[in-house]
């Protein structure tokens, strides 16, 4: 994935209507006015929200009739996801990292350095 598009696509990630939007779309296509009626703003808006989607590649727009149809496109999230991955490998490290220090510190009687869980016997 680009940076650009990662950048469009944590920019539409990045509001709360359109993470909400994407949540609906997981149960199957939705016109305009099936994705707007939980919120408390127009179909215009809603139209604009789904704009951003959109362009970030995380949505695709189909006629049926006279209905507009908004179709949940994953891939991008699913790159994100990847991208994500090596923070995760980063923090995980981190905390067997700090997990070895815990453990060498209680091995030495770090007594006071650790707090004591319950059944410690020392005092």
């Amino acid at each position: 994935m680009t940076s650009d598009r990662l950048s469009l696509v944590f920019g539409a990630l990045a509001d709360p209507t359109r993470r909400a939007i994407l949540v609906r779309l997981t149960e199957g296509d939705a016109t305009v006015a099936e994705l707007a009626a939980p919120f408390v703003m127009s179909q215009p808006a809603i139209s604009r929200h789904l704009k951003v989607l959109e362009n970030a590649g995380l949505i695709s727009r189909t006629r049926r009739a006279t209905a507009r149809l908004s179709h949940l496109e994953a891939e991008p999230l699913r790159e994100v996801t990847t991208w994500l991955t090596r923070y995760q490998r980063f923090w995980d490290e981190s905390h067997e990292r700090l997990d070895e220090l815990l453990a060498a510190l209680q091995g030495k009687g770090g007594r006071g350095t650790v707090a004591r869980t319950e059944g410690d016997d020392h005092g």
